[in-house]
């Protein structure tokens, strides 16, 4: 009976490999992927990390429909849970993991190293994110598309507009900011690219973008960091004498924090900034340890008001906030009582968040399903703005984040 599962889940993976070689797919197009789909049983044995992966492939049968995201799209989102798919198969090789990551690379990828959906001259560093997913794939596949495809992201960074001090806008739209998302979206790829392909060349760049946001995106008395950052300060959202934006935004803040952890990954020990970095995860990990609900172990969506009206325990910076202790933790940078913390909010996404179906699949609750500032409608960033934007159940910046802290933690 086992032998048969085994062949069966062979037969499947060779067939959507060959699916992919004899027929390509396009982004509009793509094939479907039901007989994988149909595979997948979840057992309530596994652990949470395998759970969420495998729920998510039951109700996305094909990777790019992750965020119920109707045409494919190169996008943010899709990056960050398939980098916990990527981190998910060194603890647990199951080929579906590595199968359901590489559908979405195949799905962009041209031969050129051109990326479908992708527009380089929009400067949007959101969507740098998901070539982390490329290092694996071109070192595995060898297939020159890939880093080809690296290339252009790594040219996208050389041309992304500037703040005056050095930092990378946000997006071409969005000029003289700087937002606490953007440090994740850039910075973890241009690490592990310099560390690559130029010898750590840039290490010192990718560092002064957190010295940057560090340095004026921080409140002084919380030692938390503020969403946005407009060095001009003429966006109505800014504070005119300090340029930051009025509010601190749970989710804004775990990026920050993941950034650094995964980040600090490819800064050698004896690198002069990794000190500094691991300085900025300590003070930030202290004041947000400050703000743990201490009943639920979890982070309010505005982080310092708890028990203010409309204000709720939040899955995703939750999320963020038990994978960054765990990993720091884990990795030296944080003291042990971090991975306690950690423990304490992954219990509370796990009894106060989570809703079990009885096919065994997972939800997580609670989730903020977006936030920015600016833009159009105009997003104002007050207290109201973020306790009122729409929650989202299994989220894909709640559940990607989850399975890396449960990775961490071995939950």
């Amino acid at each position: 009976m086992v032998n048969g599962k085994i062949n069966t889940l062979k037969a499947v993976t060779i067939f959507i490999s060959f699916a992919f070689l004899s027929c390509k797919t396009t982004a509009q197009e793509p094939a479907k992927n039901t007989a994988t789909q149909n595979q997948i049983t979840i057992s309530k044995d596994l652990k949470w990390s395998d759970k969420m992966a495998l729920t998510l492939m039951k109700r996305h049968p094909e990777s790019y429909m992750i965020d119920d995201v109707k045409t494919p799209k190169w996008d943010y989102v899709h990056g960050l849970v398939l980098y916990s798919f990527q981190e998910l198969y060194k603890k647990n090789p199951d080929p579906r993991y590595t199968t359901y990551i590489k559908s979405y690379v195949e799905n962009f990828v041209e031969n050129d190293g051109s990326i479908k959906t992708y527009e380089l001259d929009k400067y949007n560093i959101d969507m740098v994110v998901a070539g982390r997913l490329l290092f694996n794939v071109y070192a595995t596949t060898k297939e020159e598309k890939y880093l080809k495809a690296m290339q252009l992201l790594r040219k996208q960074l050389d041309g992304q507009p500037r703040t005056q001090s050095g930092g990378f806008w946000h997006k071409k739209i969005y000029p003289n900011q700087m937002w606490l998302d953007g440090l994740y979206m850039g910075e973890p790829f241009y690490a592990q690219y310099t560390a690559t392909f130029e010898n750590g060349k840039n290490l010192d760049d990718v560092a002064k973008q957190f010295e940057q946001i560090q340095m004026h995106a921080t409140d002084a008395k919380t030692g938390l960091l503020y969403h946005g950052w407009d060095e001009s300060k003429q966006m109505p959202w800014a504070n005119k004498e300090t340029g930051t934006s009025p509010n601190y935004w749970s989710r804004a803040l775990g990026w920050y924090a993941m950034a650094l952890v995964d980040a600090l990954d490819y800064f050698p020990k004896d690198h002069p900034k990794q000190k500094e970095l691991v300085g900025y995860l300590n003070k930030v990990s202290a004041s947000l340890a400050k703000y743990q609900d201490k009943k639920s172990g979890l982070w309010y969506q505005v982080t310092d008001k708890a028990g203010e009206k409309g204000n709720y325990l939040e899955a995703s910076g939750s999320s963020m906030f038990a994978y960054a202790f765990a990993k720091g933790a884990n990795k030296g940078y944080l003291p042990a009582e971090y991975k306690k913390l950690s423990n304490k909010a992954f219990d509370g996404l796990t009894k106060q968040l989570m809703k079990v179906d009885a096919d065994g699949s997972i939800t997580l609750t609670q989730a903020c399903a977006v936030a920015g500032l600016g833009g159009n409608p105009y997003r104002d960033g007050s207290y109201e703005y973020y306790v009122n934007e729409r929650k989202n159940d299994n989220d894909p910046k709640a559940t990607g984040p989850f399975i890396l802290a449960a990775l961490e933690l071995n939950r």
